[in-house]
Formats: structure tokens, C-alpha cells, sequence
């Protein structure tokens, strides 16, 4: 019989016929299209062509992006093939739904505005009589993109029942009504809040939309070809670009090609602006302008038509350039998008951006003043601060390690001139660089290097080593030790800053943090932004998790900005990616979920001197597999509050994996021996148990063996064969490396660049958690730059901060906190949770409220920090609670108690959904104060409308009761046994009492 093959063609697969050779095997798994509509259309027929080798499920699916979702599925159909390794062809009819098919009107209200549409079949085996997964996680998969007709164009869906009379008026009234278009601006905000660059291949995505008035449409479309818009862009650099070009503004098309128009700095300070004319070419003009350091700058961009003009203004004093390109200027604002800063294909500038004003139709006059004049102000008074600083301390450095007298009259300082005219003749003079003032203005600073005066000559203390000793010095003196509560002292935050200005970002956000949350002092979000945006720009993953975390909650004077917070996880995610493949090192530790409010969480814990780890190293020394391998894991990845210890950790799993029993310990170490982690290499060894790991079943082995193939033996054929095999097992790490065959073109099945693959494959490799993956499938949903994949930056950021939150250093970060708290330094605990806490991890956040509320320096600090922990996207139960809590016992009588015992039962609602017996019963007694439990959640209940109040009691508590342990006695179960015995107590009444009514006569119910 023919064989199959499926061809990539325009966004298709078409199914072509090739001839079978004797002693050839056909696939075992294959669908593909047979017949397939081209256009959107109702009621058309799709043949699908399969074949499995066992029983197996095949659905086809119509799938719609809009600009906000991706993968919405309009129509399904599923059918279980029972006849193996046979060729069938199956008939279904696509039955679309109206929202994609008609315009809006009065019977057709739910209107998707379709980006994409795309049919799509995919085939799965049958597993253990269980339904398969779906489209991603399928054997074989195909998809068509099909044609879709434009909303304004679409048919008018047709009445297919008679209204309401009321609703036939309304429909009279207003169907004449001409419809008011919402207002339009030509001239857009593109930036409002100061964003922070660290010159590398990150910056803000902005797209633009057509017009929704056609007047306006019709005149930015003729301004295509006959371009007239105006750019203007404060930035502040720090340095200049360490490339030779690095972006201030740059347009990518569909085609991801450069499009007009490019703004790019030089690394002499030089601005370069390019542009694609309408003949198809680009060209570009260099602006000799010399940009300088550590200055706000304005810069207007006019194109109007073919001609260019420049305006670079600072200090009050505004430079010209003009330049006209041979043709007219193509531009078109909707083809692709707009990057601020670095994108994948360049990188940015080293600074800030302040206010970014887009006039699309062009204007005369630029009205862009800079905001937040006061939060800019402020970041360049600290930089320039930071700058005197750091020539203070260098010339300080200098003096003491070439043993220069210092001046009689005042230890450490030049005498002033006056002064030195009294001296005696022949008096040495001084050859020091800085001013009398400037060690009085930075007396803490001066001070400190004072008592380090020997080790600095020695020179065993330099830049790097001063910036740790000044924050640990600044938090010793957060918390003198006859006070419980936080005081931020004048010389603490003296210490931070120039601990800040010598590099340490935790100093920053430390700093950021005091001011936005007003611990210890009064709140000052103007300094606590010019902190973040220091901490941002100097690449530290805290500060721009933490700036990500704002402008995704639109907290503390943040605006909610995902295209800004992407910016900033797209940075840190990438970080995030790098350290994983390092997170053996000492001072990275994966995160656990210890929570301090939890006593079981804190029992678990265990060191090497404890019983359970004594007890677990007696098995292993005795021989059993699991112990062994339980221990060398503890031991190299340092869990459950062990230290590291990679030596140990290696000689544990080496015995484990040698009995060659457990395929995962054989494929643990495999990959120490291959990758010379505490062991000498040796491939040879190391293949040699991945292929016996990968025959017993070791998923990891498989990918293991792609890497081994690919990397090492340069044998991508067999590479992509592993890749594939541990991918439909479920291996995170194949399903990426899958994507990176697919990008490279690499992959034998088609050996050309297939984005499209490769994103799917990045996309169900982050479903696992996997870093690499998922900063990967972010890029592609941020930009929405891939044909079939709409822009929906949100997931992207949601994606991106779970990977964050992962990253290894941020866990060495709690487990020092953590290790403080258990040695009683509430202090230092403190500081390290609220750093990891203004990242936006739930687990800091909990914990720093935690000991807020143990120590109570702040009554806001608490309750900042557990309403922070409850935005998140999976919120701890207990921060839940606690808010529920709060909003409970802060109602009063009145209108307001109203709105905050619903503020209660919602946060009750979450923590019983997310699994808390505590959330649930707290909700039982709300119920039975007749506050009725949400829609949302009456359903988890098996609560309807029609039942009464002990109907509704009972359910939820029965509820409540299988989520308990089953032989605890619990509130809920005790609560249970109450109202089932006040239900049979009153029908016993009832039954006596209608008993008596019916015999006439008194009845004597007796208890024995």
C-alpha cells in the first residue's frame, strides 16, 4: 500500500504519496490531512487520514488567537480508532461557533476578533483505558491555518428566535443609531514611567493598532508611503554602548526584518537613525553629537516624507541635525512592533528612559516635559553622589597603599591652602586628591576606611570586598540589641548608599524597599524608585524581579505596565537560565517551601548531626539503594536544611547507582561522570549507564543520551531519535532540546527552520517547569511576532515569574534567612526575607509578615506584606487567611462592615478552593451569621440556590471533612457531628410531637 509523508507547506501539512521499497517500514503513528477547508467557513467538511499501531484517540480541533489569548478552542470532535496498523480516513463536519463567523449585533453579542484561525488534528494512544492528553501533549499533531473574513465584513448573524417584546423595542430604538466611534488619539504615551536598561539584549515590546475611525485609518494608511511622525525619547546613559550599536528605538517587522525607523547610540556617543524607503532599500545618516554621561536627554526625531530631523537637547541647549534620504521614507506603525532598549537581535543602551511621546501624525510642537520630574531628579543626584564616592574612595586607596603623609592639623585630610601657607619651610607637601569637605560630607564612609587603613595597604581589601563589609555593617546597625524593633539610622542608610554606589544591588533594594514600604522611617516612593531603577540597571536579579513584580501588580506607585514587567523577567529569566546549569555551586540552593508559621514545615528540617540523618546514613552504609541515593541527593543539592557536600553526595550515588538496581541513580551518575562533577570525566563510563538506565526505563536517560549524541558524538540523526522518544515520555528537557533542532534546521524530518515547532515544543517543555523553555515561549508570546501566535504578554509573564522564582541564588537567599531564624538572629532573618519578599515571592512574603507580626515592628509591615503575598497567581492558604482574617475583625457596624466581611468570605472562598479545612469552616460559621458563600464557589460545595441554611451548613462541612485527615478530630468533623445530631434530635421532636397530635393522648418517650 502507499506510504504517506507530511510536506510543511505555507503553514500546512500536505500528505504526499511515496512509493514503499521492499524491507521498508511504514510509520507506525501518522495523521494527516486528506482534504481541508482554506477559509473559515460553517458547515465545512475535514477528511483526516491516520494510522496508530495499537487503540488510540483522534480529535480535530478548531483553535482561535486573539490578540489577548492564544489557543482558544471553538470546536472539538474525538473518536476512538480501534483497528491497528491500517490506513483510515474520518469525515467531520466543522460546526463553528457564531462569534467567529458573523458580525456583532443584537443576537450575536459574544464577537471574537480573530487574529488567527487554525484547524488542527492530533492522534494519542489509549493509556490504561484513560482519555489521552491534548494537543501538545499528543504522538502526532497537524495543523492549517485558515483564512479569516474581517470583522467589519463579516455577515450579519441571522434571528433564529423571536425577542422579547421589550427587547424587540430596545432592538428598534438603536438599530438605526449611528455608532460613535471611542476616542482616538494620534499622539500615544508609549513610556510614562522610567524604565531601567542594562545595555543587553532585554527592553520593552509596544505594538500598535490600526485606527478603529476609518477617517483616521484612511489617513495613516496614505501616510505610508508619505510619512509624517514625530519621536521623542529622554534617556540617560551611564555608558556608552559596548558594542558598536546598542538600541534606543527599534522597528521590527512581520518578516522579523528591521523596519523604519531605528534609533541607535554608538560606542562613541554618536546617534545613528535608520530608515527603509519605499524602493524596498535601507539607508541611515550618522548624527555626530557626542552624547555625554550621567545627564538627561532629550531627544526629537521628525520624519517628514523623505527627510530627517534630529534635536538632541541637554543643559538647556539643543543641538541640530538634518538629513534627506534619496526617497520617501516607508513606515508603516502596524507591521510588527516597537522595541525600547534591547530586543533578541540587538542590544540596548546602559542607562534609563524616561517620558517616550509618539505623535503618529506628526506635530509642530513637542509637549514631553520630563516625569516624574522628581523620581529623575532624584536618580541623578544619586548617581553623581555615587561618582564622588567612588573618586573619594579610589584617591583614599591610592593614598594609603603609596604611604603618603597624612596632614598633621586633621588625620586622613588635606590641610586647606590657607593653612598650609603658615606651615614651617620645608614641610612635605600633600599630595592627596580630595577636599577637606569631602570627608566631612561622607564621614560614615571616611570612618570605616579609617579602622581598614591596614588591610587596604595590605591590599587584602579592595572595591568588591568594601561593598559586602558596608551592608553587613549597615544591617548591624538596623538592630541594636536592646531593641526588638527595626530603626533605620542615618548611618545605615549612609552604608547601603555607598554600598549601593559600589556595585552591591542588594544594598539598592534593600534601600528601595525601606522607602516604598516606610520601615523604620517615613514612606518616600520618590527615593525608593530612584533604588530600584540603580538596582534594575545594575543586572542584579533581585532588583529587576522585584521592578517586574511592581509593574505586574501596579504597587507602590508602579503603574501596571506586563510590557514593562516582561522587560524585566525577561532579564532575569534568562539569568535564571544560566544558573540552572550551574545550581550545583555552594551558593545556590534550589528553593523549599519552608514556611515559618507552618511547625510541620520547621519539623521536617534536619542537619548532618540530626537522628533522621543519622539514621538515614546507617541504611546506606548498610547497603540500601534507596537510603543511598536519598543521601547523596540531600548532600549535593544541600535539601531539607543539609549543607552541600559534593564529595559525599558523589560517593553516595556512585555506590547507589553501581548495583546497578535504581536506573535513576545509574542516570545520576552518568551525568556527573560526563559532566566531571566531583568525579573525574569519563564518557566512556558515563554512556555506558545511560544506555543501561535508558534500558531499564529512565526517562531522563534517553534525553541524556540525545545530549551524549548530539553534543558528543556530533550524531544528530540519533540525536532528534532520543530527543523524540524522551519528549512523548514527558521529558522537559527533551521537549526543549527538540526546539533547539527544530530552530537550527537541524532535525532530519525537515532540515529546515521551523519556529513554529520549535515553539510548541518550548511551550510544553515550560508546562514542566523547564527555565531554558519557557524563556523561550515568552519571547514568542510577547511579541506575537510568530504567524499563528497572537501577543499575550501576560502569559508570558506569568510563565516567566514562576521560572524566577526558581532560580537558585534567590533560594540560597531564604535558606540563609531561614538558618538565621533557626539560630535566633530575627534580625538578619528579616532583612534576607524581605529582600526575597519584594521579588515577589509568596513564600518571603509569608515569612516577613510572619516575623513582622512576632516582633511587631510595624503594624503596616505585617499586613503589607500578607496582602502582597495574596496577588500572587497561587497564593498560600495561609496568607488567605490571614487577610480573611483581617478584613473579619476589622468590620463594624455599618455600611462598610458589609463590603469587608465580603472582602472575608472572598479571601475564605480562595484559601477552601486552593484546599484549607480552615478556609472552609472559617466559611461554615460566615454561613451560619447568614453571609451566603460566592457563586464561584457553591459549586466546590454541591451548594444550589434552592437549599436551606443547615442543607448548606452540612454540605460545605462534610466538604471540609474529606480534606482532613480521616482519623483526626477536627473542628470541621466535630462541627459535622453537631449539626447531623441537632438534625436528628429535631426529627425525633417532630416525629413525638405528631405522634401526639395523631393518637390524642400523651405519649412518655423513654431513654434506657
Amino acid at each position: 500500500m502507499p506510504r504517506f509523508i507530511c510536506v510543511q507547506r505555507e503553514g500546512e501539512c500536505v500528505l504526499q504519496a511515496i512509493s514503499s521499497k521492499r524491507g521498508e517500514r511504514l510509520p507506525d503513528n501518522f495523521i494527516g490531512f486528506d482534504s481541508a477547508p482554506d477559509k473559515v467557513v460553517d458547515g465545512s467538511v475535514v477528511r483526516v487520514r491516520y494510522r496508530c499501531p495499537r487503540p488510540c484517540q483522534i480529535a480535530v480541533e478548531v483553535v482561535v488567537s486573539t490578540l489577548r489569548k492564544t489557543d482558544l478552542v471553538v470546536f472539538r470532535r474525538k473518536w476512538i480508532s480501534s483497528t491497528p496498523r491500517v490506513y483510515r480516513i474520518h469525515q467531520v463536519l466543522l460546526r463553528l461557533p457564531p462569534s467567529i463567523l458573523y458580525q456583532h449585533n443584537f443576537f450575536n453579542r459574544n464577537v471574537l476578533e480573530a487574529e488567527n484561525v487554525t484547524v488542527r488534528a492530533w492522534l494519542d494512544h489509549l493509556k490504561d483505558g484513560s482519555e489521552p492528553g491534548t494537543y501538545h501533549d499528543s504522538t502526532v499533531r497537524i495543523y492549517k491555518v485558515l483564512q479569516i473574513t474581517p470583522l467589519p465584513v463579516r455577515p450579519t448573524k441571522p434571528p433564529t428566535e423571536c425577542p422579547l417584546w421589550s427587547a424587540q423595542l430596545i432592538w428598534q430604538m438603536t438599530r438605526n443609531k449611528i455608532s460613535q466611534c471611542p476616542h482616538e488619539s494620534d499622539v500615544i504615551d508609549v513610556l510614562k514611567f522610567p524604565l531601567a536598561n542594562t545595555g543587553e539584549h532585554f527592553g520593552v515590546v509596544r505594538r500598535f493598532q490600526p485606527f478603529i475611525n476609518r477617517a483616521l485609518e484612511r489617513v495613516r494608511l496614505h501616510a505610508v508611503t508619505q510619512p509624517s511622525v514625530t519621536l521623542s525619547v529622554w534617556i540617560y546613559l551611564l555608558k556608552w554602548c559596548h558594542k558598536k550599536l546598542c538600541g534606543i528605538i527599534h522597528h521590527v517587522d512581520r518578516k522579523n526584518l528591521y523596519d523604519s525607523v531605528l534609533i541607535q547610540l554608538t560606542d562613541t556617543g554618536d546617534l545613528i537613525i535608520q530608515a527603509r524607503v519605499t524602493t524596498g532599500e535601507d539607508e541611515a545618516f550618522r548624527a555626530r553629537v557626542a552624547l555625554p554621561l550621567w545627564k538627561w536627554i532629550r531627544l526629537d526625531c521628525y520624519i517628514q516624507d523623505s527627510k530627517v530631523l534630529l534635536y538632541a537637547t541637554w543643559d538647556d541647549e539643543t543641538r541640530r541635525y538634518v538629513y534627506e534620504f534619496q526617497d520617501s521614507i516607508y513606515y508603516n506603525d502596524t507591521d510588527g512592533y516597537f522595541v525600547i532598549g534591547g530586543s533578541k537581535y540587538m542590544p540596548g543602551i546602559h542607562g534609563y528612559f524616561g517620558p517616550i511621546k509618539y505623535y503618529r501624525f506628526g506635530t509642530e510642537k513637542i509637549n514631553n516635559p520630563l516625569h516624574p520630574e522628581t523620581t529623575l531628579q532624584e536618580l541623578d543626584k544619586t548617581h553623581r553622589e555615587c561618582q564622588e564616592i567612588k573618586a573619594f574612595t579610589k584617591a583614599f586607596l591610592k593614598e594609603v597603599t603609596e604611604s603618603h603623609l597624612l596632614s598633621t592639623i586633621t588625620t586622613g585630610v588635606c590641610t586647606p591652602h590657607f593653612i598650609r601657607l603658615w606651615g614651617q619651610v620645608g614641610e612635605k607637601i600633600c599630595t592627596q586628591t580630595w577636599t577637606w569637605e569631602t570627608p566631612i560630607k561622607y564621614s560614615t564612609l571616611f570612618h570605616l576606611l579609617q579602622t581598614k587603613e591596614e588591610e587596604l595597604r595590605e591590599g587584602s581589601l579592595g572595591m568588591k570586598e568594601l561593598r559586602t563589609i558596608l551592608f553587613k555593617e549597615a544591617v548591624g546597625t538596623m538592630f541594636p540589641v536592646d531593641q526588638a524593633q527595626i530603626k533605620i539610622t542615618y548611618k545605615s542608610t549612609s552604608l547601603l548608599h555607598v554600598s549601593s554606589c559600589f556595585g552591591n544591588h542588594k544594598a539598592s533594594l534593600l534601600l528601595a524597599s525601606f522607602h516604598l514600604a516606610g520601615l523604620g522611617h517615613s514612606c518616600n516612593q520618590q527615593q525608593g524608585h530612584a533604588y530600584s531603577l540603580i538596582g534594575a540597571s545594575g543586572d542584579n536579579r533581585f532588583a529587576l524581579m522585584h521592578a517586574a513584580y511592581k509593574h505586574t501588580q501596579g504597587i507602590d506607585g508602579f503603574p501596571k505596565d506586563l510590557d514593562m514587567a516582561y522587560s524585566y523577567y525577561s532579564n532575569a529569566g534568562a539569568q535564571s537560565s544560566i544558573d540552572s546549569y550551574n545550581i550545583h555551586e555552594n551558593k545556590q540552593y534550589t528553593p523549599e517551601n519552608i514556611y515559618l508559621s507552618n511547625q510541620e514545615d520547621l519539623n521536617s528540617l534536619t542537619h548532618e548531626t540530626s537522628d533522621v540523618f543519622q539514621y538515614l546514613k546507617l541504611k546506606a552504609e548498610r547497603g540500601d539503594i534507596e537510603s543511598q541515593r536519598r543521601l547523596g541527593t540531600m548532600l549535593y543539592w544541600g535539601q531539607n536544611g543539609v549543607s552541600k557536600d559534593i564529595v559525599s553526595a558523589v560517593k553516595w550515588i556512585e555506590r547507589s547507582a553501581m548495583q546497578m538496581k535504581d536506573p535513576s541513580a545509574m542516570y545520576d551518575y552518568s551525568i556527573l561522570l560526563m559532566k566531571g562533577r566531583g568525579v573525574k570525566r569519563n564518557y566512556t563510563r558515563g554512556f555506558q549507564l545511560l544506555k543501561k538506565a535508558a534500558a531499564m526505563g529512565s526517562i531522563n536517560a534517553l534525553n541524556g543520551l540525545g545530549w551524549y549524541h548530539g553534543i558528543i558524538l556530533n550524531d544528530h540523526k540519533n540525536a532528534v531519535k532520543y530527543f523524540e522518544q524522551a519528549a512523548l515520555n514527558g521529558s522537559g528537557d527533551g521537549m526543549f532540546n527538540l526546539g533547539i533542532y527544530h530552530l537550527s534546521g537541524k532535525n532530519l524530518h525537515n532540515q529546515q527552520r521551523n519556529e513554529m515547532a520549535a515553539f510548541q515544543q518550548f511551550l510544553n517543555a515550560s508546562r514542566f517547569g523547564h527555565v531554558a523553555a519557557s524563556v523561550e515561549a515568552a519571547w514568542y508570546l510577547s511579541t506575537g511576532s510568530l504567524e499563528g501566535v497572537s501577543q499575550d504578554v501576560e502569559r508570558a509573564v506569568i510563565m516567566l515569574k514562576k521560572v524566577c522564582e526558581q532560580n537558585g541564588h534567590l533560594g540560597f537567599m531564604i535558606r540563609e534567612a531561614l538558618q538565621a531564624y533557626l539560630q535566633g538572629s530575627w534580625q538578619e532573618a528579616f532583612v534576607k526575607y524581605v529582600l526575597a519578599a519584594e521579588t515577589g515571592l509568596g513564600l518571603a512574603q509569608s515569612n516577613a509578615a510572619y516575623l513582622c507580626e512576632e516582633r511587631n515592628p510595624s503594624y503596616d509591615c505585617q499586613w503589607r506584606y500578607h496582602n502582597y503575598s495574596i496577588l500572587n497567581y497561587d497564593p498560600h492558604p495561609s496568607a488567605l487567611l490571614k487577610m480573611g482574617d483581617y478584613y473579619y475583625y476589622s468590620s463594624s457596624a455599618g455600611d462598610a462592615s458589609l463590603s469587608l466581611v465580603g472582602q472575608a468570605v472572598s479571601m475564605y472562598s480562595r484559601a477552601a478552593l486552593a484546599g484549607s479545612p480552615q478556609g472552609m469552616y472559617n466559611l461554615v460559621v460566615l454561613a451560619q451569621q447568614g453571609h451566603v458563600p460566592p457563586l464561584s464557589i457553591r459549586g466546590w460545595f454541591n451548594v444550589s440556590h434552592r437549599d436551606e441554611e443547615d442543607t448548606v451548613v452540612e454540605k460545605m462541612l462534610k466538604r471540609c471533612v474529606e480534606t482532613e485527615y480521616e482519623e483526626a478530630v477536627t473542628p470541621c468533623s466535630l462541627a459535622l457531628l453537631g449539626v447531623q445530631m441537632g438534625k436528628a434530635l429535631r426529627r425525633m421532636t417532630q416525629n413525638g410531637a405528631q405522634l401526639l397530635l395523631n393518637k390524642g393522648f400523651p405519649v412518655a418517650v423513654q431513654f434506657n
